[in-house]
Order: C-alpha cells, then structure tokens, then sequence
C-alpha cells in the first residue's frame, strides 16, 4: 500500500504475479536458473528454455545494469490483451529497452518522457511505476529502469 497526498492508503496491485518483489523496500526482478546449464531466464520458467530441464530455481536478479538497446511507444497498444483503457489522445508516450543485467537480459519499460535523451551502454537501475489504475481504483504497478544519475554511455 502507498499513501495518497490526502493521507489515505491507496490500494495497490502488482501487473503479474512472480514478476518483482512486492511490497519490497528493494524490489528485484524474479528469475530462474537452471541446475543443469546454468542458463538464468527472465521472466521465471518452470523448465529451462535452454536444455529443457526441469532442475530450475528460482533466483533474484541484479537491480543495476547497461541499457543493451530501446525504442519508443509512441502509440496506444491495442486492448486487449495490454491493460489501459484512456482513450488514445490521453495515452502517453514510453520508451521500451533491454537492459543487460549481469545475469540476463532483460525487456522493460523505461522511465521518462518519451523523448528523454537515452544512450545504449548507459547505466540504468530497476524501480517500480504505475502501470494503470483499475476500476476499482487499485493502482498496478510494474517494473522498470530508470537512468543512474550522472551515467555516461559507453558508445
């Protein structure tokens, strides 16, 4: 639960189970790793997309990474199947990339403007946003990276 600027609690919901720490103080993505190939998986599979092999843990994933490439959302994605329902002129704009985590790579949404200058080879740092709000009010929340200050490329 978070606090809204009035003071009350605010309900809270994450977009998929299993995919992040919440509530966490230091969230981290969850993956897998499997015992056979040691190949690290996000998000977590119940068998190695690798070998195959169901020996798979699951393991938690570093907070800091490289922005490995990206692009930008600059239109609504289509409903169904991605939660949303403001209407096309209220839909904002996202940048979407992956970040080369020590373990994995992995896709994420990127904080931001839609036009904030990135750099492939920046440091970047996982955070939790807002994703939509239900009908109910719940607000979802996913993860995402945002820029470390005073990161330089390195291309």
């Amino acid at each position: 639960m978070s606090i809204s600027e009035e003071g009350a609690a605010l309900a809270q919901r994450v977009v998929a189970e299993g995919l992040f720490d919440w509530p966490s103080d230091e969230p981290r993505l969850i993956g897998s790793k499997c015992q056979v190939c040691d190949l690290v998986a996000f998000p977590a599979y119940p068998n190695c997309p690798n070998c195959g092999s169901l020996d798979v843990a699951e393991t938690r994933l570093s907070t800091r990474g490289t922005l490995w490439t990206w692009t930008r959302q600059r239109f609504q994605p289509k409903n169904p199947p991605y939660l949303g329902t403001e209407a096309a002129a209220d839909f904002v704009g996202y940048g979407v990339g992956y970040i080369e985590l020590p373990e994995a790579r992995v896709e994420a949404r990127l904080t931001g403007g839609v036009d904030e200058p990135l750099e492939i080879g920046q440091e970047m740092e996982l955070t939790v946003v807002p994703f939509a709000t239900d009908a109910d009010g719940t607000e979802v929340l996913t993860y995402a990276f945002r820029p470390v200050e005073n990161s330089a490329g390195k291309n």
